[in-house]
């Protein structure tokens, strides 16, 4: 594939509102790990390479386990994820697939009996700000495989 521009580096303007999108989460109220998941499976559905490599490794250096990670694509067939956890994939699944409809009432309903209102706005606000992230790295084959969150922000 042919090189493509580089968009952290040449749209510093158009990407401004995802950066700050990026600072606001830094210091959300939904848990840092519980959201890094969320990039990761929603980064999963998507495909993007880029940020399957940012947050695998934010999430390590947090302390999430390799047997989470590799199991997150399947994480309604298995126990090991809280129901909190498993009430924000859901719903981080429903916010990205949006295929002609609204997400389901069940979905909603789950999602309300673990977060407040303030934070599934929130979390929905995270959902919309990974997709944006994965589609403008996906759309100019941003190379992966080279982040490192000790330099990172």
């Amino acid at each position: 594939m042919k090189k493509r521009i580089n968009p952290h580096e040449k749209g510093h303007a158009a990407l401004k509102a995802f950066n700050s999108f990026g600072m606001y989460f830094s210091k959300a109220t939904v848990e840092q790990k519980l959201l890094n998941l969320i990039y990761f499976r929603v980064s999963q559905i998507n495909g993007c390479a880029f940020c399957l490599d940012m947050h695998s490794k934010d999430l390590r250096l947090k302390g999430e386990t390799e047997q989470r990670l590799y199991m997150l694509d399947a994480w309604k067939e298995t126990s090991i994820y809280s129901a909190r956890e498993r009430a924000a994939l859901a719903w981080a699944e429903e916010v990205t697939k949006i295929n002609g409809g609204q997400v389901p009432d069940k979905v909603y309903e789950e999602a309300l009996t673990q977060f407040n209102e303030d934070e599934l706005i929130e979390l929905t606000a995270a959902v919309i700000a990974i997709n944006g992230y994965n589609r403008v790295n996906i759309a100019f084959s941003v190379p992966s495989g080279h982040y490192d969150p000790a330099h990172a922000w």
